[in-house]
């Protein structure tokens, strides 16, 4: 129990440990210096955890990784999403 309480307040700061790269693109507009390969890949990265995290799930374990994880997967493609609509956005 103590585990999966580790795990539910870990995988909470790394998916909102996104929230701050969210506020600054949506202030600034700019996704300038940020490379859309790297956030590719951690997309990929995720979506393939978030497979296994739902294997545990059907298997009666693993819900707050299945969760922290889904949580991440979309501020991921929240992230993505911006990095496209600003990527040619002009800079003032």
């Amino acid at each position: 129990m103590v585990f999966a309480l580790f795990q539910l307040v870990g995988g909470i700061i790394l998916a909102f440990g996104w929230i701050p790269q969210i506020a600054q693109i949506l202030k600034t507009k700019s996704v300038r210096d940020l490379n859309p390969k790297t956030f590719r890949l951690l997309f990929i990265g995720i979506g393939l955890m978030e497979v296994y995290a739902v294997r545990l799930a059907t298997q009666g374990v693993g819900y707050a990784f299945l969760v922290t994880n889904s949580l991440s997967l979309l501020l991921m493609l929240f992230i993505l999403v911006l990095i496209f609509r600003y990527r040619n956005t002009k800079e003032k």
